[in-house]
């Protein structure tokens, strides 16, 4: 990458979790919606999806670009004693994750990409985060999915809102990468391709 200016950074992502984490450290970002099939494959891993689908996200928005874009993408899966916690897209299901999530452990897998379209080369890797849930009354999920909107939220427990008050516990190396884009990683990866933070 010259030096005398950054490239122009696409985030490939329709949350708006995501674009409001990269604009913390990135200004003038482009986001653009990447066209990917997000079912997990037969015998895949959740660390695997995770991966797989940021690639592709990236991979979806990258490969209709000239030189100078670096395009991010992210995806997020999670899993708790064997049981994926996908998005649950609707109030019971939510209802449902988070009373099996109830006194258990889950593990939150957010996949990170970074395509660079001069070379079409990218960085991919996971980040793992530990989320300890307390024991929770039914009477509690209710008024919290009342409250909350977890529909689009990987394991209905949106830790940047009020679903920290479910918690006993977060750990991870990355406190942004359970919001959904792990800000530390990708700042390292954004400074190895030539953009300038802070």
């Amino acid at each position: 990458m010259s030096s005398e200016a950054n490239p122009i950074i696409i985030l490939a992502s329709t949350s708006i979790y995501r674009k409001d984490l990269l604009e913390r450290i990135c200004s003038g970002i482009q986001v653009e919606s990447p066209n990917v099939d997000e079912t997990p494959l037969d015998q895949e891993s959740p660390s695997a999806c995770a991966e797989r689908l940021s690639i592709s996200k990236a991979r979806s928005i990258a490969e209709s670009k000239k030189g100078g874009h670096i395009v991010i993408g992210s995806d997020q899966v999670a899993e708790c004693e064997g049981r994926w916690l996908s998005k649950p897209g609707t109030i019971s299901n939510a209802i449902d994750q988070l009373q099996y999530a109830s006194g258990r452990t889950a593990i939150f897998y957010t996949g990170l990409c970074l395509w660079d379209t001069n070379t079409h080369l990218y960085h991919s890797e996971v980040i793992h985060t530990e989320v300890a849930f307390r024991v929770l009354e039914l009477a509690e999920i209710k008024r919290y999915v009342a409250k909350e909107d977890v529909l689009g939220c990987a394991g209905s427990a949106k830790s940047e809102g009020l679903g920290i008050t479910l918690l006993d516990s977060i750990l991870g190396p990355d406190p942004t990468a359970l919001v959904g884009l792990p800000l530390i990683a990708l700042s390292k990866a954004l400074r190895k391709h030539g953009v300038r933070l802070p």
